[in-house]
């Protein structure tokens, strides 16, 4: 089923057992930073960057180091080089996703970004470990994959946001690609340009959401209903500080920036205890003036 219809969705959503396949990937694989600048393209319909601000180069090679570090210590972690020439690659969730025995290539909506599916390293790491290719950059849709499609793994359910970098025919192919059993198609808020920061869904239980990020907020609460009780409810102001941007990558642990970290009340936290997480924040701020923020430097591998 792919569908806007959110009542249609949730009936099968909540009749659907967690066996799709594992919560959480196996490893994950970052793009080095190399020669950090603001991609002016992608700033057109990025609202979380400001190209006026100043960006210190060797501040986010070890903010990204730091990170690297950090998630290596408790899962599989590759590191690419990067290339001052696709100043965005730090971000490669984007560009590539994978689902079991496949690497799906995304159709990026700039040009800045589609150079990076060309990539012969990252695609023939893959090839080498048997994984078959699904490219999506000739269908007609844009769908810049898990920026766009927040995926819910132990269900095999999608929820893909809709905008400037993903379109209909876009999630369509994605909803294919990745196998899913469900996805739901709503509009985000306008100058929303990716669902991975107004939504995470947290090792198949928890849900963190902010629905001033969605055109309707309605489908935000039923989306929510899915995940009660433990549903993490942002502020606009804590979307903005990239809160929302995070991923669980084992069962007990949510990683998310440090500004995202803070961002979070008390309560916030208890409730993420509650549902069975720890936090594991990492500084990125000076990554995230690039107009995206932990989760978006992470592709898992399933």
């Amino acid at each position: 089923m792919i569908t806007r219809d959110r009542e249609a969705f949730a009936g099968l959503a909540r009749n659907t057992a967690p066996d799709f396949g594992p919560s959480c990937a196996k490893a994950a694989f970052l793009v080095v930073p190399e020669g950090f600048a603001l991609a002016e393209q992608s700033a057109s319909d990025n609202a979380y960057m400001d190209l006026g601000v100043r960006v210190d180069p060797a501040r986010a090679l070890d903010q990204h180091r730091d990170l690297h570090r950090a998630l290596a210590g408790v899962l599989p972690t590759v590191a690419f080089p990067g290339d001052p020439a696709t100043p965005d690659a730090l971000f490669p969730n984007n560009v590539f996703g994978t689902a079991p025995g496949r690497l799906i290539l995304g159709h990026m909506r700039h040009p800045v970004r589609q150079r990076e599916a060309e990539r012969a390293d990252i695609r023939g790491f893959f090839a080498a470990m048997g994984y078959r290719e699904r490219d999506l950059r000739a269908q007609p849709g844009i769908c810049e994959l898990t920026g766009a499609l927040v995926i819910d793994r132990a269900r095999g359910l999608g929820y893909a946001g809709l905008g400037e970098r993903c379109d209909e025919a876009g999630a369509a192919a994605m909803h294919a690609a990745f196998g899913l059993r469900a996805t739901l198609m709503f509009d985000l808020a306008a100058g929303e340009y990716h669902t991975n920061v107004v939504m995470s869904v947290l090792a198949g239980r928890a849900l963190v959401v902010c629905p001033a990020g969605f055109a309707d907020p309605g489908v935000a609460s039923a989306i929510a209903a899915l995940y009660a009780p433990h549903v993490l409810e942002l502020s606009p102001d804590q979307k903005g500080r990239f809160a929302g941007n995070c991923i669980a990558l084992s069962d007990d642990r949510v990683w998310i920036s440090q500004a995202g970290a803070d961002a979070l009340r008390p309560g916030q936290r208890d409730a993420l205890a509650e549902a069975g997480f720890a936090l594991a924040p990492v500084a990125l701020d000076e990554i995230e003036k690039a107009g995206g923020s932990l989760r978006c430097c992470v592709a898992e591998i399933y």
